[in-house]
């Protein structure tokens, strides 16, 4: 038996491949494969990098010593703030680039991890990898509207393919994206001049050509508890000292959307009580409301309904989902697009309610 121990088994199964589906993706024989994943044989060094091919893994996390540490990897920090050891993280690449973020961020808790911060630098993360890790990501899209879980597990289900969804407030995601950290970023920004969304917040904030799909039109607004107990009306009862607000995170799309409503109010931020906090996430501000913790945020109707919330619309918005030109040909973006045509995505997300899909996948 070698002492040369590999995540072959888990990586197969993680994706649903045989023996033999594996040993074709590598150019080796079933045989051959089999003794491999069963640590009865040593890869040479051509066909170890065939097996980190075959899985877009390197071969360092493919193989290692089983009487030492778990490998360890090296990966640009793009989790915002500081990194910090212990701390469980998702690895996926982009445009080759190895990222490491939270496995844990927002509302992903308990989402599978591929390992654990060991060391920090300016930047970059060491990361020791777990031997059963989730799939190889083949797309990453940042944004804030809850729906896209329902997308990425339809890929999931009928195409085997593991997206992950960073949760992000809208101009956090152009960031991202303009940083190269993720392939798609969605946005629900309105340019108050022009009463355009999306299309100036991307010029001003991405340096190369993109793409824009529409995703749904969305009914945005106050979330207040059931029956409206403190009778909030409009964006004038928020300066009431007994409502307390819970906002959301500086440059998202709902605190844009706020602040806009705020000042044609005339009402200054230093008058709205709990106007400084910051939660992140539709969900995050619903939950809240729903728990007592505060009496009105604004949010989707999906997350008022969601948490049997009443919503005081303010708005119907756009959310459209941001694309580099130089990734339309990504079979992976070729695919997630395909799948906003599909008749029952677009029922699913009709479904959480608030939503008009009928844009759904169209350019902008």
């Amino acid at each position: 038996m070698s002492t040369i121990r590999n995540t072959l088994l888990a990586e197969r199964q993680a994706r649903g491949w045989t023996q033999e589906q594996t040993a074709r993706a590598a150019g080796i024989t079933r045989q051959g494969y089999a003794a491999i994943e069963a640590a009865t044989s040593v890869p040479s060094t051509e066909v170890a990098l065939r097996l980190a091919r075959a899985f877009g893994r390197s071969v360092e996390t493919l193989f290692h010593l089983g009487d030492g540490p778990p490998p360890v990897v090296s990966a640009r920090w793009a989790g915002g703030g500081n990194a910090m050891v212990g701390r469980r993280v998702r690895l996926y690449q982009v445009s080759g680039t190895l990222f490491a973020r939270p496995a844990d961020e927002g509302e992903l808790l308990s989402r599978p991890a591929d390992g654990t911060v060991v060391r920090t630098a300016e930047g970059v993360v060491e990361v020791a990898l777990m031997e059963h890790r989730p799939p190889e990501p083949v797309l990453v899209i940042a944004g804030c509207d809850p729906a896209m879980g329902l997308v990425t597990d339809v890929l999931r289900r009928e195409r085997g393919m593991e997206i992950v969804w960073v949760q992000a407030g809208s101009h956090a995601a152009l960031q991202s994206l303009a940083a190269g950290e993720v392939q798609i970023a969605g946005a629900h920004l309105r340019d108050p001049v022009t009463g355009d969304f999306n299309e100036t917040a991307v010029r001003e904030s991405v340096p190369f050509p993109c793409t824009r799909v529409s995703f749904a039109w969305w009914e945005q607004g106050l979330l207040v508890a059931p029956g409206n107990p403190l009778a909030v009306r409009d964006i004038s009862s928020l300066s009431r000292p007994e409502v307390r607000l819970l906002n959301r995170e500086p440059g998202s799309g709902s605190r844009a959307l706020l602040d806009e409503r705020l000042a044609e109010a005339g009402i200054p931020g230093d008058a709205v009580p709990g106007y400084e906090t910051r939660a992140r996430g539709h969900m995050a501000v619903a939950q809240a409301i729903a728990a007592g913790l505060a009496d009105v945020g604004v949010g989707i109707r999906a997350a008022a309904q969601t948490y049997g919330l009443d919503l005081v619309q303010l708005d119907t918005e756009r959310y459209d989902l941001v694309i580099p030109n130089h990734f339309l040909d990504l079979p992976s973006v070729g695919a997630f697009l395909d799948a906003l045509r599909l008749s029952g995505v677009r029922a699913q997300v009709d479904a959480l309610g608030g939503y008009d899909t009928t844009v759904m996948g169209r350019l902008c």
